[in-house]
């Protein structure tokens, strides 16, 4: 087989295991089904039903470290498949280190900027 071939596989079995849970996540919402700590996030009205500018800005900051935290989590996964993958070669498996590395960096910035705007929010809305 050709590796376009194998490619165009690749893609179709890994969008064949997420088409399913993006169906899923969309009847989870209808019925009123949420992601603990975010239910009050998105509410049923969308982000910025009567919020005030501080609360949209909170919340837009940590929408922002969620994604950010999903891609890190996606270079610890292209990290581990690269240094699994290297077959003894060290360049390969050094890229894969230094991915691993890094991305774990990130999520541990991550956490520490989530902390850091949750106390100051704490701190400034007075709870």
């Amino acid at each position: 087989m050709s590796k376009q071939i194998k490619k165009i596989i690749k893609f179709l079995s890994i969008a064949s295991v997420f088409t399913p849970l993006t169906a899923l996540a969309a009847t989870a919402v209808q019925q009123g089904l949420s992601i603990p700590g975010f239910s009050n996030l998105f509410g049923g009205t969308g982000l910025s039903a009567e919020k005030s500018l501080p609360a949209l800005i909170l919340d837009s900051i940590q929408i922002l470290l969620l994604v950010a935290g999903g891609i890190a989590v996606l270079f610890i996964i292209i990290g581990g498949y690269w240094y699994i993958t290297s077959a003894g070669n060290a360049e390969q498996a050094e890229k894969g280190r230094g991915a691993l590395v890094n991305a774990i960096i990130g999520i541990v910035l991550i956490v520490m900027s989530y902390a850091i705007i949750t106390v100051v929010q704490n701190t400034v809305s007075g709870y």
